[in-house]
């Protein structure tokens, strides 16, 4: 395993590049991937200047980026994988709503160990390396202490699109109405690395998301842990790469967010 700080340095050094490109550069022809889902051209050109800076900085360690198609031969077999989201709420960066990332982390067997997440239009720097902390521009975070969901800021991931969507937004609905009757206020971001960032900040108080995908994921669910959060399956499990859904809170809010959740489920 190469040195994990020049891993960071690597890593912050490639979400700036993105973050720069995302502040400066059009938006280009924005082409729809399924239902009320979109890619700009942006969102590729961001992903292949960060694989391009990756690769020649740590070229034995694999990539995944969210617009990729095909996972690439080289990240089948590495011990080691970048996982990108070019942009975290490209809907929001669409709208010229400031709500979106560039999220980075490396993941090692299945669990990220570096975590990077760029909001450049919010002036906002959060990374970790697994077991040294979090931090955002250059200070260290810990997340909220809010001991009651009547006191808490929750935030929510973004309702199902595409197919079972519907089946899908049942769910979300009912935990969005729980919500509403039990913490102080409820907030979608658009973005879930922001959902996770957030939390790890403490300017909310946990967020749920119904759903778990690396890109998304990653960087996000690192940084929330190593502020102090409890980051687990709707289930109350570990979150892992496997899991369904991604749920991150202080130790005591995280109980009562999963209480919640089960109930809205019956």
């Amino acid at each position: 395993m190469d040195d994990i700080s020049t891993l960071l340095t690597i890593a912050r050094e490639a979400t700036a590049a993105g973050a720069e490109l995302l502040t400066t550069a059009g938006t280009g022809a924005v082409h729809s991937k399924g239902d009320r889902d979109f890619v700009t051209e942006l969102d590729l050109e961001i992903q292949e200047t960060t694989q391009r800076l990756l690769r020649a900085q740590a070229p034995r360690i694999g990539f995944r980026g969210e617009e990729t198609t095909t996972q690439p031969s080289d990240s089948v077999h590495a011990e080691q994988t970048w996982v990108l989201d070019p942009i975290d709420g490209t809907s929001n960066f669409i709208h010229d709503i400031p709500l979106c990332a560039v999220s980075l982390a490396l993941v090692h067997q299945d669990r990220p160990i570096v975590g990077v997440i760029r909001a450049p239009f919010l002036g906002l720097e959060y990374y970790a390396i697994e077991g040294r902390g979090a931090y955002l521009n250059g200070r260290p975070i810990t997340t909220g202490r809010a001991q009651h969901l009547r006191d808490a800021i929750i935030s929510i991931g973004d309702y199902a699109v595409g197919p079972g969507a519907e089946a899908k937004n049942h769910t979300r609905l009912a935990v969005t109405g729980a919500l509403a009757t039990e913490a102080e206020r409820v907030r979608m971001l658009g973005s879930a690395a922001l959902d996770l960032a957030w939390t790890a900040e403490g300017r909310t108080d946990g967020c749920i998301i119904m759903s778990n995908k690396q890109w998304d994921m990653a960087a996000g669910v690192l940084i929330a842990r190593e502020s102090g959060a409890v980051v687990t399956d709707s289930d109350g499990s570990i979150h892992n790469v496997r899991s369904r859904h991604t749920v991150a809170a202080n130790p005591t809010i995280s109980r009562k967010l999963l209480q919640l959740i089960s109930t809205a489920q019956q």
